[in-house]
């Protein structure tokens, strides 16, 4: 089956290359090259550099509305269109294929729908999420859902370790969807909560979002460092003698329940290790980044750093 397949980042490279290997894909939709670093150098997407790899015919607009790309993008002639983490398409685009244009999205649809799924799973201490392929409509991620298949999520795994797993479960999914349309065996399904089922959103982080609030108990904070982790990272800002206003990432944090007597964001060093007060219990810090430094375990930041008795992080 002629498929168009259209993604950008690193999520989307494993579906093109399974893809690839059992149908024909006669064309690729990715981001314009982009300048990146110090020196701005013309940066391409992860899905580019692989249909380069694949010999695959490339298409990157600027306006998904533009009337020579709507052209060109149908002259390839695709049965199908099939998307992955990639722009939100105009219906003129998404309904050109008479087998209509397909979705892949990292929740168990219609919870989590939105830009973010992964870490608002985590940051809401979901236990279960999944994988939905889905026809795309006009309102975005309510079309009919095509296949779904269920993960679980660690109870101390981050949105990089989810990342990666979904990435490949993710592929193999889309991989079966496109083979029950090509066989004509699918039976899509509209997006229908249970009842009493309260709907989450995955709704885009902003900088805002990412902040520690060390009054909430010690899950929600345990939750909310590895739901950004390790992007965006959640960040804090530490206070006392001649540390007031430093920023600091925290990736990593572990409970400690039989630490109660720490007041929230209240920090304490015991045994190489970085005690932080909840509203709950504390938790440790193992890997930090205060600003202007990189990633390190928490360990090797205390012997180079000298806290003063009236540290803390501020909420």
């Amino acid at each position: 089956m002629k498929l168009v397949f259209m993604g950008t980042p690193d999520f989307a490279v494993p579906a093109l290359e399974i893809l690839h290997r059992h149908h024909e894909v006669v064309g690729v939709v990715t981001a314009v090259d982009k300048p990146a670093g110090r020196g701005k150098k013309l940066r391409v997407s992860a899905v580019k550099a692989a249909a380069e790899k694949m010999n695959l015919p490339l298409l990157q607009p600027e306006n998904l509305k533009d009337t020579a790309f709507q052209s060109e993008l149908k002259a390839l002639g695709a049965e199908l269109f099939v998307v992955v983490a990639f722009r939100m398409l105009p219906e003129s685009v998404w309904a050109m294929p008479p087998k209509g244009t397909i979705n892949l999205h990292a929740s168990l649809l219609p919870q989590y729908r939105g830009a973010a799924p992964i870490n608002r799973a985590i940051m809401n201490g979901e236990t279960r999420t999944g994988l939905t392929t889905f026809f795309i409509e006009r309102e975005i991620d309510t079309g009919f859902i095509i296949e779904q298949t269920e993960l679980k999520i660690g109870a101390d795994e981050n949105a990089g370790s989810l990342h990666d797993r979904m990435m490949t479960a993710g592929a193999k999914l889309l991989s079966e969807t496109v083979d029950h349309i090509e066989s004509d065996t699918v039976n899509p399904k509209p997006q229908t909560p249970n009842d009493g089922e309260v709907l989450m959103s995955a709704h885009k982080i902003f900088k805002e979002d990412c902040q520690i609030n060390w009054n909430n108990s010690a899950d929600q904070v345990h939750n909310h460092i590895r739901g950004l982790s390790p992007y965006p990272a959640a960040w804090t800002i530490g206070s006392g003698t001649d540390m007031d206003n430093v920023n600091f990432k925290i990736y990593t944090s572990q409970h400690h329940s039989e630490i109660n007597d720490l007041s929230p964001g209240q920090a304490a060093v015991k045994d190489a290790k970085l005690f932080v007060g909840t509203g709950t219990h504390a938790l440790s810090v193992s890997e930090i980044q205060p600003a202007g430094k990189k990633r390190m375990a928490t360990d090797a930041w205390l012997r180079g750093a000298s806290l003063p008795k009236d540290f803390k992080f501020e909420s």
